[in-house]
């Protein structure tokens, strides 16, 4: 069969490509923003994609499956719909064609679903379950987002975001989990939903799929959680302990039912999601001291504070943080490791509730762990930036951006994005080639 799946290049979609050509599926796709790290994962698969949505680059092809980043008025959705071409939802094609008869795991939340998943992953993997999974990037220890095997249990990053533009449900509802995991739970995706009480409600949703047999997990004490969970149960439910978090010289240290966990990540998030994939496990028969020396050999997730370069004064990272909470705990994290060093956050406010200004103070307080923010100005922002940032924090563009870092001789330079940021690692990866420094 041949599967063309138009949004090929975004992390859900790029991840179900290669599930679907394990299958023995002919793949193709278009897309209109393709950058590293899917970009890359989809040329090392020989998966052929073009760029745009042009309806006469579409082949012919036995079923589309339409990302949620496509709507009406699409060329190319609008060519299917008037030829009357068959199509669905990606996470549709996954419940009917790949999660059936699956022991599914799945990791839900706001933030962490990424890196949970894939500590997930890695765990069956290191117990030698073998799991199939689906991951929104690339697990360092498995160097793709996605992989089909013959085991029963499937890991999967459960996202709220909708579905299709025919299907407005969250895709989580689609996926049926046995074990589902809820990291945390705050108001995100301002452009599909008006409040946290709308999230709720899919979460809510989401629940009633989980059998009797099944476990959610979740942290103790967080009210938009247990609001969820006031609404209807029906199986059973794990809060998780709380656990004190130490900086070593390797990273961090905590400690699991007595096994202690020592390892290179850092800050109390990935603590955090470190609990949630360890019980998760659990439940499908991981003692616990096999799961906690699993995750001291954990590598991470492409785009975690991923060192792209490193001088003897200047360390680059690349971060996937854009909401934030997220940020916040990020840097804190560095902050715990590096202690007084120089941290300079360079952020693009590129998701629409960044945009927004909904959460426009707490991304001031997010900042304050930084020693110097550099923030690429936001098109169309429905609030003024200005009243929160002066200009020298403010720039036009990634080079204007650069520019201000060549005065920058030493510190930790962390770019956080969920896009590719103008290419701005090629641009400042270029100064740091031609100075001993930037």
């Amino acid at each position: 069969m041949h599967i063309h799946i138009l949004g090929i290049a975004g992390t859900f979609m790029g991840s179900l490509a290669l599930i679907a050509k394990q299958l023995g599926h002919t793949v193709s796709g278009q897309d209109q923003g393709v950058y590293p790290p899917m970009s890359t994962q989809l040329d090392e698969q020989n998966i052929n994609h073009a760029h745009g949505y042009d309806a006469v680059d579409m082949p012919e092809a036995d079923i589309f499956i339409i990302g949620n980043a496509l709507s009406r008025g699409n060329a190319c959705v609008e060519e299917i719909l008037t030829k009357q071409y068959a199509y669905t939802s990606g996470a549709q094609w996954l419940s009917e064609n790949v999660l059936q008869d699956k022991w599914v795991l799945a990791v839900s939340g706001t933030h962490g679903k990424t890196t949970t998943a894939s500590m997930l992953a890695y765990i069956l993997e290191y117990a030698g379950y073998n799991p199939s999974f689906l991951i929104g990037g690339v697990v360092e220890d498995f160097g793709v987002s996605s992989r089909l095997t013959d085991s029963i249990f499937f890991v999967i990053e459960a996202d709220e975001y909708d579905t299709a533009f025919f299907d407005k449900r969250s895709k989580f509802i689609h996926y049926h989990p046995k074990t589902l995991v809820i990291n945390n739970l705050e108001f995100d995706h301002a452009d599909i939903f008006d409040s946290l009480k709308d999230i709720q409600k899919q979460f809510h949703h989401l629940l009633r799929t989980v059998p009797s047999d099944g476990l959610i997990i979740h942290p103790k004490a967080n009210q938009a959680i247990d609001e969820v969970l006031a609404q209807g149960l029906w199986s059973s439910e794990q809060a998780l302990p709380a656990q004190q978090l130490a900086t070593t010289n390797k990273g961090s240290k905590f400690n699991v039912e007595g096994y202690s966990i020592n390892w290179h990540l850092l800050g109390e998030h990935n603590m955090h999601n470190a609990l949630g994939a360890i019980y998760a496990a659990h439940h499908v028969g991981v003692t616990f001291d096999v799961a906690c020396e699993a995750l001291e050999q954990f590598k991470g997730v492409k785009r975690r504070l991923e060192i792209k370069y490193q001088t003897a004064n200047i360390t680059l990272y690349d971060d996937f943080a854009h909401h934030p909470s997220a940020i916040k705990t990020t840097l804190e994290g560095l902050r715990a490791k590096v202690g007084d060093e120089n941290i300079i956050a360079i952020v693009e406010l590129r998701s629409n509730t960044m945009k927004s200004g909904v959460h426009q103070q707490s991304l001031v307080n997010a900042l304050n762990t930084a020693d110097q923010t550099l923030i690429l100005r936001p098109d169309n922002n429905a609030w003024d930036i200005t009243t929160l940032f002066d200009n020298n924090s403010l720039f036009d563009s990634v080079e204007s951006i650069v520019r201000a870092l060549s005065q920058i001789q030493q510190g930790h330079l962390v770019v956080m994005s969920n896009g590719s940021f103008d290419d701005i690692f090629t641009k400042i990866i270029s100064k740091l080639h031609s100075k001993d420094s930037l």
